[in-house]
């Protein structure tokens, strides 16, 4: 559920009534509200026992109070199902992704009629939201870093039999040691056999394509572990971009509309240029329009694809990232190479590049294995994914002869955190009749004095 920051202690007609600091909740006693949704208030708090309340390293907690007093009898009743939900996915699901719940208790706070009888959730407490740290910009090694963790978080939850429903920024946690936590189960479907249900409910802009049109049952819609799949996918999108969403428009229903589009076939996934070639082609991959798109793509492979394909931590060998691995077993591309009319090249004739690849590992193989191939671009104005290839293949101490480059082509990032926009023009030496294709700056270590490229024809 969404929350926003929680203001004042007191009720007013606008919010809930809020527990002042100091008010102990059985033997915790609260500090502040740290933020409140639709159902509930979050408040950090400390131990009651005694000296803990000046103590400045006393250990914090985080409480979940989910007041029913004054709801109609199903609006109570959902609230007591979603903690219920909680208490249960905690005892059967205990990781280190996963936020810790340290115990649940009944409210009894008669003189604050609003929040007697409210259910409490006691858990440890985070040093922030994923939505919050997206404020300031997140470098690539920790936003491999937090993604590892989602992905590792989904991977034990489904292996549980539970679908978290409500992936989100809001509902990953940033623990004090600055690792992922997931929190917020109150939309989390158990599994019977490869699907759950659940009430018609959940965070618009992270609902996969089929949501939109699953028929609602007796038992409710029909969720299954493909639909974190797809939040992933967003998430991944939100982390590279500061929290822009990958599908456009100015409020959720219109997005909402985007995804309609695209999942159609009207419309293609445009994913923003700052993620990078490795996290577009997993984000790609994660928003496949279909649930049977994406059932391939379960959380457990996402982790073994990322754990092979980026480096655990800084100075360890560089392995090949998979986006580049499936520009290596592109076997068929649709599509003319992007030609341009005037001269052929310099009157000198082309230079000649040596490839090289920045993954060491491919660096020191002598044979040429498909994975440590690499693709040249049909277009370096379009993003460098399998359908941008042509289907020649080049490897680390290739020579090539490029005749000009372009400097304002589709940002790469190499496997060592390079970036350039800069791609050089390749002769193709095998085709007829004959055609070019682009190589990204950052895949030769060479600086020819290349003239610019002409403006493409048409």
């Amino acid at each position: 559920m969404p929350y926003e920051p929680a203001a004042s202690g007191t009720w007013d007609s606008d919010g809930p009534e809020l527990l002042p600091p100091g008010h102990r909740v059985g033997d915790w006693i609260v500090d502040e509200p740290l933020g409140t949704g639709a159902w509930a208030t979050v408040y950090a708090a400390h131990p009651a026992e005694a000296g803990a309340e000046e103590g400045a390293d006393a250990p914090s907690v985080a409480l979940k109070v989910m007041p029913t007093a004054g709801l109609a009898p199903r609006q109570a009743r959902n609230v007591a199902e979603a903690a219920h939900r909680e208490v249960e996915l905690a005892r059967a699901t205990g990781h280190p992704r996963l936020v810790r719940l340290l115990g649940s208790l009944v409210l009894a706070a008669p003189d604050r009629p609003a929040l007697d009888g409210a259910i409490v959730l006691v858990m440890e407490r985070a040093r922030c939201s994923l939505r919050e740290r997206l404020a300031t910009p997140v470098g690539a090694a920790e936003a491999a870093r937090l993604i590892t963790g989602i992905c590792q978080g989904l991977a034990h939850l489904h292996a549980a039999g539970w679908v978290h429903a409500d992936l989100k920024p809001e509902n990953i946690l940033i623990g004090t040691d600055g690792e992922v936590r997931l929190s917020d189960f109150g939309f989390a479907v158990e599994l019977s056999g490869t699907h759950g249900y659940a009430p018609p409910m959940g965070t618009l802009d992270y609902l996969p394509p089929e949501r939109w049109r699953e028929p609602l049952g007796e038992q409710g819609v029909r969720i299954r572990p493909t639909a974190d799949i797809w939040a992933l996918g967003i998430v991944v999108h939100e982390v590279f971009t500061g929290g822009a969403r990958p599908f456009p428009g100015a409020t959720p229903t219109a997005r909402g509309a985007a995804v309609q589009e695209y999942a159609a076939g009207r419309t293609a996934l445009r994913l923003d240029p700052a993620v990078p070639e490795f996290w577009r082609a997993l984000a790609t991959d994660c928003l496949a329009p279909s649930h049977e798109a994406r059932a391939p793509h379960t959380a457990e492979r996402l982790l073994a694809r990322i754990t092979a394909g980026r480096p655990a931590r800084p100075r360890r060998r560089r392995v090949l990232r998979a986006a580049l691995l499936a520009l290596a077993v592109c076997t068929a591309v649709g599509g003319a190479v992007w030609s341009y009319t005037g001269r052929d090249a310099t009157d000198d004739g082309p230079a000649r590049v040596q490839v090289f690849n920045a993954d060491r590992g491919c660096r020191e193989r002598p044979e040429r294995i498909p994975e440590c191939s690499l693709g040249l671009a049909i277009d370096p104005r379009r993003p460098y994914t399998a359908e941008n290839v042509v289907p020649a293949r080049v490897w680390h101490g290739d020579l090539l002869a490029a005749d000009c480059r372009l400097p304002d082509g589709q940002p790469i990032i190499d496997e060592e955190d390079h970036r350039s926009s800069v791609w050089l023009r390749i002769r193709l030496p095998h085709a007829s009749p004959p055609a070019t294709a682009w190589l990204p700056a950052v895949r030769t270590r060479d600086h020819p004095a290349l003239p610019p490229c002409p403006r493409p024809s048409g």
